[in-house]
């Protein structure tokens, strides 16, 4: 992934435009949590568990040079679903890009409407991990 964050925005939005349901829209997005790699077991740990989120989300960094690689994974499929949004999104950028990237776009899709309060809450949570993340570059 080398592309800028407002070029993976905009394909991101025009994936989820491509359906008219949102029952739709939901299985696309469990089905880009299905996509993802294997989370790493050393970030498999509680330290790593986002708090706030209704389901457990294990969120591990690791730096390669000066870009950022997101590993993540979840016990429900939507919330593994919803990370893997921002892992496509903000995995492979550098801290600068990360920080400027404005994350409320993805509200464009109408996506916090369609989500139980706690999920979208947890939408939140997650960007803010990630922008701790990278503002902490060692």
């Amino acid at each position: 992934m080398s592309n800028s964050y407002n070029e993976r925005l905009e394909s991101l939005l025009e994936d989820i435009d491509i359906f008219d349901e949102w029952t739709e829209k939901y299985e696309y997005i469990i089905s880009q949590g299905r996509k993802l790699a294997a989370l790493p077991e050393q970030h498999r740990q509680d330290a790593n568990l986002i708090q706030g989120c209704q389901s457990r989300v294990w969120v591990g960094f690791e730096w390669q040079n000066d870009i950022l690689i997101i590993h993540a994974d979840s016990d429900s499929v939507i919330t593994k679903g919803l990370i893997a949004l921002y892992i496509r999104l903000l995995s492979g950028l550098s801290s600068a890009e990360i920080n400027s990237a404005d994350l409320s776009r993805l509200d464009e899709c109408g996506l916090k409407e369609h989500l139980a309060s706690t999920r979208a809450n947890a939408l939140v949570t997650m960007a803010s991990t990630i922008k701790q993340a990278a503002a902490q570059r060692p």
